[in-house]
């Protein structure tokens, strides 16, 4: 009787388990086209403020907070995804090198995030931190591509060109998500969204 009473518990904690699994994967699927469509859109908005609305990395925010939210498997994902399918459909960005460039950044924003948010301690202080380190490696993947890109020259892409582009042209752009994004996963932290297990 006991037997048969645990292995009927058994069973239905398994198939509560892998319900929740489910679940949680159609959740990080759903949330995923939710952050791919943002990076798809939000150029749109940015490009109404000519001065700077390239300088503010509208791309960079959908991704970083898919990898905070969906995991690094699929920050990566979208990251890499965004531009490319961007280019193919719009023309911008540029596909080669500009987009090619920006889909190994972006999965690099991905992935990172992802990953350091997961091995962190659950802190305010360590959202900040695993969104900086994030922002660096993602824009040192960056520069490696375009000088790949640039056949290895550093005449046509030296440390100038790499500070310009990851650093001083991106200043709106890294401010804003600095400010944004922990706001944000706090919120998310707050409301629940991510306690979805892995």
């Amino acid at each position: 009787m006991d037997k048969s009473i645990n292995s009927g518990f058994m069973s239905i904690s398994t198939s509560a388990g892998l319900l929740m699994k489910k679940n949680n994967s159609l959740l990080r699927l759903v949330f995923s086209a939710l952050f791919l469509a943002l990076a798809f859109v939000m150029p749109f908005l940015t490009g109404q403020i000519p001065e700077i609305g390239s300088m503010l990395c509208p791309m960079h925010i959908p991704v970083l907070l898919c990898g905070f939210i969906c995991g690094g498997p699929w920050g990566m994902l979208i990251g890499f995804v965004a531009p490319i399918l961007r280019s193919f459909i719009l023309g911008m960005p540029p596909m080669y090198p500009t987009a090619f460039a920006m889909a190994f950044e972006l999965a690099a924003y991905g992935l990172m995030s992802g990953v350091l948010y997961r091995l962190f301690p659950k802190k305010k202080g360590y959202i900040y931190l695993s969104l900086v380190f994030s922002m660096t490696v993602g824009r040192l993947v960056w520069g490696a591509v375009q000088f790949a890109c640039m056949g290895f020259d550093a005449a046509k892409f030296g440390f100038a060109a790499f500070f310009a582009g990851a650093v001083t042209n991106a200043i709106p752009g890294i401010i804003l998500q600095i400010i944004l994004v922990p706001v944000v996963i706090m919120l998310a932290e707050k409301m629940k969204i991510l306690k979805m297990k892995d």
